[in-house]
């Protein structure tokens, strides 16, 4: 299949089946997509925190906005930003670059001097909105390979990030909850949404053409 038709066949759903789980390989596909994604400045400033086990899932359910999905389905992955840029952490990252590439560290130095005067004068707040923008990028890009691999999601911002934060005391590893995706396989008897129409804005009020 094309990936518009992957595109048309997924749905955001809204029950699980919690007996069919996905499989570690197809999990690390989609996880590698989201790794693949494009990133302002390649700093990819976010991680994926990736729950399969029942109790913690049980556990994040109780500020989940749809429960029965997150305890039903088989993994949840949270897309977890930096809670803010700092010269370390785009440092760390421009090493490994020039690392990888076989080149000299401080390579492009004048482009980090750029990053860190626009950013380090930033307040916290507006670091983290621009970061965050980041990870639904590589949402869409996990999105997309689940739906290859025919396997459902639901995309969810319908949590409280304060708990998930203290859940999992993110706060210690410096990061910041953004949004979380189901993933698992849908049950065709509860998922009112399986059978209904795909429903999106004409394309020609989608796009305004100049």
């Amino acid at each position: 299949m094309s990936l518009l038709e992957d595109l048309n066949w997924r749905h955001a759903v809204k029950a699980y089946d919690p007996t069919k789980k996905v499989s570690e390989e197809n999990i690390q596909k989609i996880i590698e997509a989201a790794r693949l994604a494009p990133t302002s400045s390649g700093l990819q400033p976010f991680k994926i925190l990736v729950v399969k086990d029942q109790n913690i899932k049980n556990q994040l359910a109780e500020s989940a906005l749809n429960p029965d999905c997150m305890r039903e389905c088989s993994h949840v992955l949270i897309f977890a930003a930096w809670d803010r840029y700092t010269a370390e952490r785009i440092d760390k990252v421009y090493d490994f670059t020039t690392d990888e590439r076989g080149l000299p560290r401080g390579r492009f130095s004048s482009y980090t001097d750029k990053l860190k005067s626009i950013y380090l004068e930033q307040s916290a707040d507006e670091n983290f909105a621009h970061i965050a923008r980041q990870t639904y990028i590589s949402l869409g890009m996990a999105l997309a390979q689940a739906a290859e691999l025919k396997i459902d999601t639901t995309p969810v911002e319908g949590f409280s990030n304060k708990a998930v934060d203290e859940l999992l005391d993110l706060k210690k590893l410096g990061l910041k909850s953004v949004s979380l995706m189901y993933v698992g396989y849908a049950d065709q008897e509860r998922d009112w949404l399986t059978h209904m129409k795909k429903v999106r804005t004409p394309l020609s009020e989608f796009t305004l053409e100049y």
